[in-house]
């Protein structure tokens, strides 16, 4: 009840409506409330078109007309390019509404916070992909980097309101430095985004991004209504571990954690041993790389684990190293921001990028984990449905649940335990409709503000 409440309040199934094919005839279903439902159902745990009409059968009070499994598959059939290009632009003018909303909420639009310090104005994106795995010969699916069968998406998360703003399919052999992909996702992402004038974004990648064209074309973003900084992972060669070797002992320093405390762990003698970071950038020629780039290091005590995977400059100095470039200007740093260049906050900053790890996970229990057809055109239009559910999903938690966090961060099992399959009864009678909870449901009231604040959002058309 609530994703569909937010879905109707926010306007994205009349929006939907408007941009999907429209047909003739007393049994047509439009297909607006169709991919609606559908990504309803997504939510809910459904991982293809028979599960998801079998949710609709089960919300039979709530939805007298399910829509059968054919027309879920002609629906997503009739999503090419064209009609999900339209689709991408509804959904970008629904999010410049919700991100209204939540301006206008007492707390504010969420920025995010790293190392006790709060990136106000800084809209933070987040790209990484993720395996897909399968048995069956299904378009596309080929080996992947890990050993698998399987398809190998690249997605980009916002990290302030955790929505997944661009999906794309890809083959499982696909490269992870792939930058074509790249730039198609950083496109599609930045279409998405309702990014006021003179915005401030902030891009962190993995390794994934390491590469001369990735990074020229991270640089090339910057306009002059919109700067835009970047910190990504590097691979460490020879010629790192040369500059490496020439720092003193005392430009290290303690790296800290999220919270601000000293970031330790435990050695391999038991003792707590400090991460520790340095400046690298006066150090490494860094000619013929974007302007203004810089290389932080990290070193740590190599554990057990890592013991086979060290080089043979990590065994001689006993220590395990990896770097970061960002294009964040050491003096300025972060706009807003005090303290934002130096090294610490930076590696801090690229260590917060970690929690997209989360987001993958969550978005593959809501209808990423598993492709539902052989058809790769199908396949892309399920992933587009994937990521309208995984906005509704977030849009619900950010508009109804900002009173009870440990709700709206909750995991999609849990959410799914705890609000959406909720043990209640509709009645209807003399023309309304009742829902009567349970009120030995613990989380009822909860529920019930929601729905409050659900009828509360004003109607979009």
């Amino acid at each position: 009840m609530l994703l569909r409440k937010v879905a109707d309040r926010v306007g994205l199934t009349r929006a939907l409506a408007a941009v999907l094919p429209r047909g003739t005839g007393p049994g047509w279903r439009d297909r607006g409330v169709v991919l609606v439902q559908l990504a309803c159902a997504i939510v809910l745990g459904a991982t293809n078109v028979l599960a998801a009409e079998q949710l609709q059968h089960q919300w039979r009070a709530l939805f007298p007309k399910p829509v059968s499994d054919s027309t879920l598959r002609r629906a997503l059939e009739a999503v090419d390019g064209r009609v999900a290009a339209r689709i991408e632009r509804v959904r970008a003018v629904i999010r410049r509404a919700v991100w209204t909303w939540l301006a206008l909420r007492p707390a504010g639009f969420p920025w995010i916070s790293v190392c006790g310090r709060r990136l106000t104005g800084w809209y933070v994106l987040d790209l990484d992909a993720t395996v897909v795995t399968c048995t069956s010969g299904k378009e596309g699916a080929a080996g992947t980097f890990k050993g698998t069968w399987g398809h190998h998406p690249l997605g980009a998360w916002v990290a302030n309101t955790r929505e997944c703003v661009a999906m794309l399919l890809r083959c499982g052999n696909a490269a992870a430095n792939d930058v074509a992909d790249h730039k198609t996702v950083l496109a599609a992402a930045l279409r998405q985004l309702p990014l006021p004038l003179w915005s401030k974004l902030l891009v962190r990648i993995d390794g994934a991004a390491f590469s001369h064209e990735v990074l020229d074309h991270l640089q090339s973003l910057t306009t002059s209504r919109r700067r835009v900084r970047w910190v990504t992972s590097w691979a460490i060669n020879a010629t790192d571990e040369q500059a490496i070797a020439l720092l003193p002992e005392k430009v290290w320093t303690a790296a800290l954690r999220q919270d601000g405390g000293v970031h330790e762990i435990k050695g391999p003698d038991g003792d707590m041993v400090s991460y520790q970071v340095a400046e690298l950038t006066g150090v490494r020629d860094l000619t013929g790389w974007p302007k203004g780039m810089r290389l932080i290091v990290r070193r740590v005590k190599p554990s057990r684990r890592d013991a086979k995977k060290l080089t043979a400059f990590e065994k001689r100095t006993g220590w395990r190293y990896q770097i970061i470039a960002t294009n964040i200007p050491a003096h300025r740093g972060l706009s807003g921001v005090p303290g934002s260049g130096q090294v610490w906050f930076v590696d801090a900053l690229y260590r917060d990028h970690a929690e997209v790890e989360d987001r993958v996970k969550a978005i593959k229990r809501v209808g990423l984990g598993l492709l539902p057809s052989k058809s790769w055109q199908l396949n892309a239009a399920w992933v587009l449905a994937a990521t309208i559910a995984a906005d509704l999903d977030a849009w619900m938690r950010l508009l109804l649940l900002h009173d009870e966090p440990e709700l709206a961060a909750a995991e999609p099992e849990t959410i799914r335990m705890k609000l959406y399959h909720l043990p209640a009864r509709l009645t209807s009678h003399a023309r309304r409709r009742t829902l009567h909870l349970d009120r030995t449901w613990p989380w009822s009231s909860a529920f019930t503000t929601a729905w409050q604040q659900a009828t509360q959002l004003p109607a979009l058309t």
